[in-house]
């Protein structure tokens, strides 16, 4: 069962962000991003954005992909499979 959190923010402070809730959960997302501690599975998931949105906002804010070994041997076991299929 999936759950979730609610984080209260004072509406001085969104006002003083000049920012939305939905902005904020984007800002969030973007940071957790940049700093590894969100896939961008999981980061995308929390912006509320498909994949290429999420994609199409890091590369306008020069945030780097982070693609390692791990993500290398996925994306060669699904280039494996479709090429067999």
């Amino acid at each position: 069962m999936e759950t979730t959190t609610t984080i209260e923010i004072p509406r001085h402070l969104l006002h003083a962000a000049r920012a939305t809730p939905e902005e904020l959960k984007i800002e969030l997302a973007v940071q957790l991003y940049a700093q590894r501690r969100l896939s961008i599975g999981h980061a995308r998931e929390l912006a509320g954005m498909s994949l290429w949105q999420f994609r199409q906002l890091l590369a306008s804010r020069r945030i780097s992909p982070h693609y390692d070994v791990a993500d290398l041997d996925d994306d060669m076991h699904t280039w494996a499979r479709l090429d067999s299929e």
